[in-house]
């Protein structure tokens, strides 16, 4: 608007108006006029410029002779061009002859009429000149003082309209011919800024290029060449079209011409003369414009459009295609007026358009900087500043204190999962609002991770008050969310890191230990909060090493083999008669020796790298089976026992990939054992079931491995395809101790034998538990009382001693 309104987009504005000209269409010429044309070839005739006065009296002669109504002379004649002066003041005496003079300015001189001719015969010849160059106004009416100057078009068009009793009445804000009134534009109509709005002007409306009337030479009305009609009744206009005396002006026109880029004198008077006429006799609509503030509201419309659709849509591609579809619109708009003469403002609407839009762009993408979209919450970027300045704060002050709290929302994975993305957002928006009323102005919240949270706590006296008003916290913060029917129940696990006055730290280094002390709180049950010490964040380093050897160790097995199986051999309680072994995998690390499964197999889990160690472990057991089974050939076959964790099971191409390694190995699906825990069987049943009942149309023994931990429904565990229930090592360690846990054992074993499947009792370790579980009805036993975990030669003597003895 500032732009606009000092004058920035004029020169442009008409640039646009001058292309909307062009773009109309051209009506036919206008009959009430009809133009003497002083041409290059009139001018070799008449060997003389000026022309002489008796050529001149001439042609006035055959005008009359003709009938012409009105005639308009555009050349000056203030001084005598003999011979026939006396003849050409004769012929303008005639009433129904207008002539011109120049008014002048500061920078020209006037040129006075011929002397003799009554004013209400002579109209001021001015042409308005835009800075560009280009005529786009008519000055019709002047006035100095008293005095009044009356234009040379206004003044035939006045004595054409005449004759049909319609007179010129002049007010103080228009002109008025019959019920026509010509509004004098202002200094600030349509897109003109500032401009010279002094007596009546108003905005040209062009009737054509080049056929704005008939048009007949100089040489022809002189020499009687010419129909009578052609002139009977118009106005004549009698005036150069020569190009070599210049009498040309540039119009909106000019720019599209390729080879005459200008209109002449003569031509540009019949233009006007046409206008007047046209909106006089014919209603023809004169140029109108809006008020100052119509037109700012208008462009404040389209800066508004300009923001609505960058604030509604995010993708680039939409965001374009509405902008363009609604430039299009204003341009239609804006022709679709021009065409009924009204002209409004196109380019500062447009541009602030482009303006408002890019600006909402450019203030979301800044938004997104520093915030996040979903919650309206600061992102980690703006807390990690903030914490920085709470850190520059408190150094120089031995008192003051503050806490960061990092909190996580449990289960939260599964709800997304379960329940689909949109019902997690939902969640998240719902946690925000009452972790928003739960805080104050005080203590920034940030959302630093998907369904993680940190919380700035200032000005702190110690640590029992950050704990305190963490479990309180945590208190408000379980609650029942509901959504679609469906209730979910929250709650939060919390990590505190303390500030310490002998310590410099870094905001990262802050916000890392509380999300250290999170993960410790989540590993020690959930719902529950830590606070950071030293000792978390060396776990969490040998933790992160831990992973980056993992992924090594992978990579690299068959050149390294750093991973190998050892194999505890099952007995038949019976005879204690090895009936097959249960592949466990071992990891011998170069540097540190060997690493516990406890330690590596969590890792794996959580970091996906158990499905690539997974099927290692089967093809290596599959392998080292396929060996056994060709030496010692015994009926039933030996077995290998092999654990399938739940990521294993998610994968598309499990069974493909069994099927493969079996062909491979040439094993039976009765010579594998596949062990899955109970607490991952009951994660997603139905689809557990199916994959379960897929294995077994190989022929593949399933077992549902340390039963008794998990939370088994017996509604389900009959559907379980398993052929085996293995007793968990807690309940036969404690079988000495208790009544209890022998009674969970034995209930253990009739439920395992009522649904037609054998029972495998993990930990035995002593002849009592043995002889016990052999009272109880077991079948089969594994533990060290019958062997440790052997490598595969030491395995391999023990079968050789068996079988072979």
């Amino acid at each position: 608007m500032s732009i606009r309104n000092l004058g920035g987009f004029q020169l442009l504005e008409l640039v646009v108006f001058d292309q909307m000209v062009r773009l109309q269409r051209e009506p036919p010429p206008d009959t009430r006029i009809l133009i003497v044309k002083i041409t290059e070839s009139d001018l070799k005739k008449q060997k003389k410029w000026p022309l002489s006065d008796k050529s001149l009296s001439l042609v006035l002669q055959k005008l009359q002779q003709a009938k012409a109504k009105v005639i308009g002379l555009d050349m000056y004649r203030d001084i005598p061009h003999p011979p026939g002066y006396e003849s050409l003041l004769k012929e303008l005496q005639k009433p129904n002859i207008i002539t011109i003079k120049k008014l002048g300015s500061s920078d020209s001189e006037g040129v006075s009429p011929i002397s003799g001719i009554p004013e209400e015969r002579v109209g001021f010849n001015d042409i308005l000149i835009d800075p560009d160059g280009i005529v786009r106004r008519n000055l019709m009416y002047a006035y100095e003082g008293t005095k009044k100057y009356y234009s040379f078009s206004l003044r035939l068009s006045q004595k054409y309209l005449a004759t049909r009793d319609i007179s010129l009445k002049i007010t103080p804000n228009a002109l008025e011919l019959g019920e026509t009134s010509f509004t004098p534009i202002s200094a600030n109509a349509g897109e003109y800024r500032n401009i010279d709005n002094l007596g009546y002007q108003i905005l040209i409306s062009y009737h054509s290029s080049d056929q704005v009337a008939e048009t007949i030479s100089f040489t022809d009305i002189l020499n009687g060449n010419f129909d009578p009609s052609l002139v009977k009744d118009k106005i004549v206009l009698i005036g150069t079209t020569a190009p070599s005396l210049k009498d040309l002006f540039f119009t909106p026109y000019s720019a599209g011409e390729s080879d005459s880029r200008a209109m002449s004198g003569v031509m540009l008077h019949a233009q006007l003369v046409s206008q007047i006429l046209g909106a006089t006799l014919d209603r023809k609509p004169l140029f109108w414009f809006w008020s100052e503030w119509v037109e700012g509201t208008w462009i404040w419309l389209w800066a508004l459009i300009g923001g609505l659709i960058a604030w509604r849509y995010r993708n680039p591609l939409n965001i374009l295609f509405f902008a363009v579809f609604a430039l299009l619109a204003l341009f239609t708009t804006y022709f679709s007026l021009f065409t009924q003469a009204g002209w409004i403002p196109l380019l500062s609407p447009g541009l602030a358009l482009i303006v408002t839009s890019t600006s909402i762009i450019i203030y979301r993408q800044l938004y997104s900087n520093f915030y996040d979209i979903l919650t309206g919450l600061p992102n980690q970027i703006l807390f990690i500043k903030y914490l920085k300045t709470e850190i520059d704060r408190i150094r120089p002050s031995k008192n003051l204190r503050f806490a960061v709290l990092f909190l996580d929302i449990d289960c939260f994975k599964i709800v997304n999962e379960n329940f689909g993305h949109h019902i997690g957002d939902e969640l998240l928006v719902n946690f925000t609002q009452r972790l928003k009323n739960c805080g104050d102005n005080q203590r920034m919240i940030a959302r630093v991770g998907g369904d993680e949270f940190a919380i700035l706590l200032e000005n702190i006296a110690d640590t029992k008050e950050v704990i305190t008003w963490v479990d309180w916290l945590q208190k408000e913060m379980t609650f029942t969310f509901g959504t679609s029917g469906q209730e979910i129940f929250t709650t939060i696990s919390v990590g505190i890191a303390l500030s310490k006055t002998e310590c410099i730290y870094k905001p990262e280094d802050v916000l890392r230990d509380a999300h250290t002390a999170m993960y410790r709180a989540k590993d020690l049950g959930k719902s529950r909060h830590e606070v950071f010490s030293k000792g978390m964040h060396i776990e969490v380093v040998k933790r992160f090493q831990l992973e980056v050897d993992l992924r090594r160790a992978l990579e690299f097995q068959e050149q390294k083999q750093e991973f190998y199986l050892e194999y505890q051999p099952i007995v038949s309680m019976r005879n204690n008669a090895i009936i097959g072994f249960e592949a466990l995998v071992r990891w011998q690390h170069p540097s540190h020796g060997f690493i516990p499964t406890s330690d590596f197999i969590p890792i794996a889990e959580d970091t996906g790298l158990i499905v690539p160690l997974g099927k290692w472990i089967l093809q290596e057991a599959c392998c080292q089976l396929s060996v056994w089974k060709t030496l010692f050939p015994v009926d039933p076959p030996l077995t290998m026992s092999i654990n399938l964790s739940g990521q294993q099971l998610k994968q598309p191409d499990l069974i493909e990939f069994i099927e493969k390694t079996l062909n491979f190995t040439g094993l039976e699906g009765e010579n594998i054992k596949l062990e899955i825990t109970e607490s991952v069987a009951m994660k997603d049943v139905e689809t557990t079931i199916d994959i379960l009942l897929k294995l077994r149309s190989l022929g593949i023994r399933l077992s549902i491995d340390d039963f008794g931990t998990g939370y088994s429904s017996l509604s389900y565990l009959h559907r379980f395809p398993a052929n085996t229930l293995k007793v968990d090592k807690s309940f036969i360690n404690n079988m000495a101790e208790t009544e209890e846990d022998i009674a969970i054992v034995q209930t253990i074993i009739m439920l395992g034998h009522t649904l037609g499947m054998e029972v495998v009792a993990e930990g035995v370790e002593t002849i009592a538990q043995q002889e016990k579980l052999q009272a109880l009805g077991c079948e089969y036993g594994q533990g060290y009382f019958f062997s440790q975990p052997l490598d595969s030669k030491s395995a391999m003597l023990l079968l050789d001693a068996q079988f072979h003895n």
